[in-house]
């Protein structure tokens, strides 16, 4: 039955031993925290327990939210004691699913496998609690099982991040919806490059002091080398003028770092730069070396980036900077790799050597080691040619040689960016 419209709470539960020492990152509950909070509901917790059966009952019977998301321990290998500890949790026994087995063996097929070749261990992944209601798995074979008890719903999902993505959004989430009818949200995500987040929330503190009058929370998410900032206000009363609320306030935001916004909700940079790149009906090249094709691997993340993308040269050594972007020996000898005219020559000869309109490079010295005292680790030169000349820019940045390298590409994206 469904409840009237109030807060409704959410925790996430995951299990596996991998999770506890370290060995798998839990994505799951960043995922699924997000995911709940901007569908209505309000996340209250989360918990990672290991592959241990009284640890996981536990957990299941402390749980005081109005909705417990698990996730893990559902493959067919004999780790995956999940299922077995809902059904002494809810009293049940595994029984075989005819529809999920039709499923199992339909995917199967679709891999090219014919259904006496399914092995019977995949075919186990078709037993499950007889009290539980399953949820579609669309890409693989566990199921997702739903289950109900004294007004709190508990749904089980696989540990396999994108297979619980899909049974979440596509069947869980609108269930939820339906059963609880949580309080709904209005949200805008504005998504910013070229500051941190500090010097950010410094310099819109003013404009996010007069949020509250309106009602509006203000979430800061940074990433490496990018701010999003989240614009939420409940709707229930009145979602036109809660809308209107939280554009008014977004519009306001925009004249105030207007060079730092570069989209909203779901867009990534790369993809605003192929958006830019098309319209104008231009094509750009690449040549890396401090980021190693990490550039050209954003740009080709996006479909029908072969439109306006030619392709790239990572440069990683001298000699080939010297061969492949005509940039002359002297000017390594006498301003090094790592260095404004080598960055600008990069650019320029990559736009050359591919017969771009846009050339992007980017050098420097990732570390940990390889540092000196005039180029040390984390400096890095980015340079843009194009039809109205070469620009460039340089960054020190912090932390692992892989961090060094997200900030690195990110800056080059936004350098190109704000070229084009």
């Amino acid at each position: 039955m469904k409840t009237t419209t109030r807060e409704v709470t959410a925790e996430c539960l995951c299990i596996g031993d991998e999770l506890l020492i370290g060995q798998t990152i839990n994505t799951n509950a960043a995922w699924m925290g997000e995911a709940v909070g901007l569908s209505g509901f309000r996340p209250v917790r989360t918990r990672v327990v290991g592959d241990d059966e009284a640890d996981i009952l536990d957990a299941l019977g402390t749980a005081r939210a109005d909705v417990v998301l698990v996730t893990g321990g559902l493959g067919p290998t004999k780790d995956d004691i999940t299922k077995r500890c809902l059904c002494r949790f809810f009293g049940t026994r595994l029984v075989r699913h005819p529809e999920v087995e039709a499923h199992i063996v339909e995917l199967f097929e679709r891999r090219g496998l014919e259904p006496r070749h399914v092995k019977e261990a995949d075919l186990r992944q078709a037993l499950l609690p007889e009290s539980c209601i399953p949820m579609p798995n669309a890409v693989g074979t566990a199921s997702g099982m739903w289950f109900e008890r004294e007004g709190r719903v508990y749904v089980s999902m696989p540990g396999v991040p994108y297979e619980m993505q899909a049974i979440l959004r596509d069947h869980v989430l609108p269930r939820l919806r339906e059963r609880f009818s949580p309080p709904s949200i209005v949200h805008r995500t504005i998504r910013t490059a070229g500051i941190g987040e500090t010097p950010l929330s410094e310099r819109i503190a003013a404009w996010e002091e007069g949020l509250a009058a309106d009602g509006i929370r203000l979430a800061y998410l940074p990433s490496p080398g990018q701010v999003k900032l989240r614009l939420s206000r409940y709707a229930n009363a009145d979602p036109v003028a809660a809308k209107a609320a939280v554009d008014r306030q977004a519009q306001a935001l925009y004249g105030l770092i207007p060079g730092l916004i570069y989209g909203e909700g779901g867009q990534e940079l790369e993809e605003v730069i192929g958006i830019r790149l098309k319209a104008a009906g231009q094509t750009l090249a690449v040549a890396e070396s401090c980021t190693g094709g990490h550039v050209s691997h954003l740009i080709t993340s996006v479909p029908g980036s072969s439109a306006y993308f030619l392709g790239g040269v990572v440069s990683y050594a001298n000699e080939v900077k010297r061969k492949e972007l005509d940039v002359p020996e002297a000017l390594l000898r006498e301003h090094g790799a790592v260095s404004r005219p080598v960055a600008e020559r990069m650019a320029e000869g990559v736009r050359a050597a591919l017969g771009s309109d846009w050339g992007l490079s980017t050098t420097g010295v990732a570390g940990p080691d390889g540092g000196t005292p005039e180029t040390p680790v984390g400096l890095v030169w980015m340079a843009v040619a194009g039809p109205r000349g070469t620009v460039a820019a340089q960054s020190l940045f912090a932390g692992t040689r892989s961090l060094v390298i997200q900030r690195a590409t990110v800056t080059a994206l936004d350098l190109l960016r704000r070229s084009l």
